[in-house]
């Protein structure tokens, strides 16, 4: 008897009818054999809801007590499809986060799990119930106070999960049918993958793909879990994640030509926001004093460029991406620094979006950068910064045009499928 541990989004879960579905799904995997662990999220928007209800209460609520808030939504829908199972004549039980073992660091909002204990899991399914867990969340190993994974987070409690547990497989099931080549809402042309190596994967979840979570992903390759990405909503087979690039044929070889496809699909993201640091002297150390700050602060950062700097005056500039959400705390952090590096001014830009191009397979396609670039140019877009990776081309463009980027960049590598696949069932992507 195999362990199978399951995720259902707040997609899945969103009233009353859907959570009755899923314990039927679920119920099908325990008649099927296996042992069943279920990740859940809270119920349809209800986060968001109690995220404005907290703003209605106080502009700025503690950390700790919105964290305590903030889990009450998935507690809700794990004693819910608790019940539901019930109903069905299987026995459940549910854990919250801390019952279930997942340890995490200290950071209230953003937390990282560190470790998973899961003892009352393992007794729970020796004892032959399906086990119910609130996703999302966690307890502190330092301050025991509980903590929440940021969104997304349910990902990434399922598959730390399925690591602790030894699962056989992690069923991410969402509110799409599998990994698509675009978000189906932008391209209903899009055509679901069947497999995504890690490294795709974790391109394409950094680079603003919604369907999984970065560091459920990251959490799956170090532990070498194989993720199938399904729909809720159908029983259709979904994307397998699961693979290495380093598994791939050699670049160049016959075996690629025929078998790698270059690119996996086309990302985008309109939670960033840019920040340029105008005037920054050309010396040793200023870069670090910078970014120090922003360490200091902790905001991750994405793209980075510094201009060359200007002959006459020795001044640089350097400018940056970051989650929106963190602007004013970064702008914050660098004017306090100000007066001690002597930079100019500081430049805010919080209406841009980055357009991502992923694929394993441009590793032996030199001409995958000219051709991204020339259907950008035909679709009238312009072009603000650019990243790469070994598998990944990224542009920064105005929000306005996020959309017709990546229309175009599809069409453009022949990305369209001839009819449409795309079914979005729920509404969120998760």
């Amino acid at each position: 008897m195999g362990i199978v541990v399951q995720k259902y989004g707040g997609s899945s879960v969103s009233d009353a009818s859907a959570i009755k579905r899923v314990a039927r799904r679920i119920v099908e995997a325990k008649k099927a054999g296996n042992d069943v662990v279920v990740a859940v999220s809270a119920m349809g928007d209800s986060t968001d809801e109690l995220l404005d209800l907290a703003s209605q209460v106080s502009p700025l609520p503690p950390a700790r007590e919105l964290d305590m808030l903030l889990t009450s939504g998935e507690r809700i829908s794990m004693a819910l499809v608790a019940m539901a199972i019930s109903d069905l004549g299987y026995s459940a039980r549910s854990f919250t986060g801390s019952q279930a073992g997942v340890i995490t660091d200290s950071v209230h909002g953003k937390a990282k799990i560190i470790d998973v204990t899961p003892g009352r899991i393992s007794d729970a399914l020796g004892e032959g119930h399906i086990v119910i867990v609130a996703g999302f969340q966690g307890v502190s190993a330092d301050t025991k106070e509980i903590t929440t994974l940021g969104r997304g987070g349910t990902d990434t409690t399922a598959v730390a999960l399925a690591a602790a547990l030894d699962a056989d497989v992690c069923e991410i099931y969402t509110d799409v049918d599998g990994v698509f080549t675009a978000d189906p809402r932008i391209v209903p042309a899009a055509r679901k993958l069947d497999r995504v190596t890690y490294e795709e994967m974790l391109e394409l979840a950094a680079c603003g793909a919604k369907i999984l979570h970065l560091r459920c992903v990251e959490y799956a390759r170090n532990h070498d879990i194989p993720i199938h990405v399904r729909s809720s909503f159908s029983q259709l087979d979904g994307t397998w994640v699961t693979g290495s690039i380093d598994d791939l044929p050699e670049p160049g070889t016959q075996e690629s030509s025929m078998e790698q496809a270059i690119i996996a699909g086309v990302a985008h993201d309109r939670s960033e926001a840019k920040v340029t640091v105008v005037g920054v002297p050309d010396k040793v150390g200023e870069a670090a004093r910078i970014f120090e700050a922003l360490s200091a602060a902790q905001i991750n950062l994405d793209m980075i460029v510094q201009n060359v700097s200007a002959a006459a005056t020795n001044l640089t500039d350097i400018s940056f991406t970051l989650p929106r959400s963190d602007g004013q705390t970064a702008m914050a952090a660098l004017a306090g620094l100000q007066s001690a590096v002597g930079f100019d001014s500081l430049l805010y830009d919080d209406h841009i979006g980055k357009v991502s191009l992923i694929g394993a397979g441009m590793r032996s396609h030199p001409g995958v950068t000219a051709k991204f670039f020339s259907g950008l140019a035909q679709a009238g877009v312009n072009i603000g910064m650019i990243s790469t990776s070994e598998i990944r081309i990224s542009v920064v463009v105005s929000e306005e045009d996020v959309d017709a980027a990546v229309a175009a960049t599809h069409t453009a590598f022949d990305l369209d499928a001839d009819e449409v696949e795309a079914v979005v069932y729920g509404g969120s992507g998760r």
